[in-house]
C-alpha cells in the first residue's frame, strides 16, 4: 500500500481494556469512564507517506496523538484493524504522527515539528520553616528536559539534556517504554534554561 501524505498503523485493539497480574490471569477494565487514560498511542507501520522522506519504515513503531483511536479513531475502511494517522511535514498542528522507533536499532526520533520532553521538578520554595505554604490549585509544567534529538531541536540549537521552557497547557503526556514525557511542538518552546 501506498499512502501521500498518512502513516498506516495496524493495532489489535484502539483501547488497553486488560492488565496481567503476575500470576499471568489477564483481567478486564471498564474503560467507560476513563477511555483517555487507556488509549493505544503506539503500532506497528504498515504504510509510509511517500510524499515526504521521514525515515520511518514499515515495521517500525509509530508513536501518534490519542485521536487516531479515540471515540471510534481513525479505521482504514475495508481493513480490519488498521488506523490512519495523518501527516504533515510543514505544520506541526495537523500532524498526529509524533516519533518513531527503528525496530532494528531501538532509537526513537521525533518527527518533524515534535519535540520529546522529561519531566522536570519544580522546585517547592519553602519561605518558613515553621509556616508551611498550602496551594489550592495545582501548577502546571512549563519545562521539561529535551530527550531526544531531532531536526527541529538542532534547528534551536538544543541538545539532549538542555532544559527548556514551554508555553502553558502544552505539556500532552506520552508513553515511550514505559516511560512518560512531554510530547511539545516545537513551536511552542520558549527558551533554554542557561
Amino acid at each position: 500500500m501506498k499512502t501521500f501524505d498518512l502513516f498506516i498503523v495496524e493495532l489489535d485493539k484502539a483501547i488497553n481494556d486488560t492488565i496481567t497480574t503476575d500470576s499471568g490471569l489477564e483481567l478486564y477494565i471498564d474503560t467507560r469512564f476513563n477511555e483517555f487514560e487507556n488509549r493505544v498511542t503506539e503500532g506497528p507501520v504498515v504504510a509510509v507517506p511517500f510524499k515526504y522522506e521521514t525515515g520511518v519504515k514499515p515495521g517500525d513503531t509509530l508513536y501518534f496523538h490519542h485521536l487516531v483511536v479515540l471515540k471510534e479513531g481513525q479505521p482504514l475502511t475495508g481493513i480490519d484493524n488498521h488506523y490512519i494517522v495523518k501527516y504533515n511535514h510543514d505544520h506541526a498542528v495537523n500532524n498526529q504522527a509524533i516519533a518513531f522507533k527503528d525496530q532494528h536499532t531501538g532509537v526513537v526520533e521525533p518527527l518533524k515539528g515534535w519535540s520529546l520532553l522529561e519531566p522536570v521538578e519544580e522546585e517547592e520554595v519553602q519561605e518558613s520553616e515553621f509556616i508551611e505554604v498550602v496551594k489550592l490549585n495545582e501548577t502546571l509544567p512549563t519545562r521539561g528536559r529535551v530527550a531526544f534529538t531531532s531536526s527541529g531541536i538542532e534547528a534551536l540549537d538544543l541538545s539532549v539534556g538542555d532544559v527548556v521552557g514551554f508555553k502553558e497547557n502544552r505539556d500532552y503526556r506520552i508513553t515511550i517504554d514505559g516511560k512518560e514525557y512531554y510530547r511539545t511542538r516545537v513551536e511552542d518552546l520558549l527558551y533554554k534554561e542557561i
